[in-house]
């Protein structure tokens, strides 16, 4: 089966998006990331969820997790304050990752070893420089476990 047949519809945002509507959409459609574009519409790298919830809890907590439990302000109170007016470019940081694209052609074989290699749990299916859609980690696993 090639990219284009397992790809689906799905929502993307694009650099300058605010960040508090795109973890919303995340929340709301319990999504494993998004698509994150350029100002021109193409592809620029993929948000995974993990990296908003990174973003959210304070880099001294992120060293020593034991302090997570002495901390009394609640991650929902954090969420809203810290993401109200942030750009989706600054969760994703200065060192932009490799996009995880698969062309339209390529095999499910060949989406699950760019999964793996890159530890993210979707990848977009580009038609040349347009994107067709995005495969999800558990719609590559649906349609492997349908065929074996």
């Amino acid at each position: 089966m090639q990219a284009a047949q397992m790809a689906e519809e799905y929502p993307v945002v694009d650099l300058d998006s605010d960040a508090l509507d795109a973890a919303r959409l995340l929340a709301e459609r319990r999504l494993p990331g998004l698509v994150v574009v350029d100002p021109s519409g193409c592809p620029h790298s993929v948000l995974p969820a993990s990296q908003v919830v990174r973003f959210l809890v304070p880099s001294y907590v992120q060293d020593d997790p034991s302090l997570a439990g002495v901390l009394t302000e609640s991650l929902a109170d954090r969420a809203a304050g810290k993401l109200a007016g942030t750009k989706v470019r600054r969760l994703i940081g200065d060192e932009t990752p490799e996009l995880p694209a698969v062309r339209a052609d390529d095999t499910l074989i060949e989406v699950a070893a760019l999964m793996a290699r890159l530890h993210c749990p979707l990848v977009a299916v580009m038609d040349g420089k347009t994107l067709i859609g995005v495969i999800t980690a558990s719609r590559l696993l649906e349609l492997a476990l349908a065929t074996g």
